[in-house]
């Protein structure tokens, strides 16, 4: 029985590591995704402010009309 408990608990300590890793990962990732989000609100912001970020869809007129 204490065989057991030890090879589950061994399991359970290796899992935890791994688990570890994974959230270490994707907490690096979240970071790298929200400093490009960053900059692209940015260059958004910065493209807004001198006038030239407006897209023209489709069925929308261009100011000249």
């Amino acid at each position: 029985m204490t065989e057991r408990i030890e090879e589950r608990l061994a399991h359970l300590e290796r899992l935890a590591e791994d688990l570890s890793d994974v959230v270490a990962t994707q907490g690096r990732e979240i970071e790298r995704l929200t400093e490009r989000v960053r900059r692209l609100m940015d260059r958004e912001a910065m493209r807004e402010s001198e006038g030239t970020g407006g897209v023209i869809l489709r069925d929308e007129r261009p100011p000249h009309y």
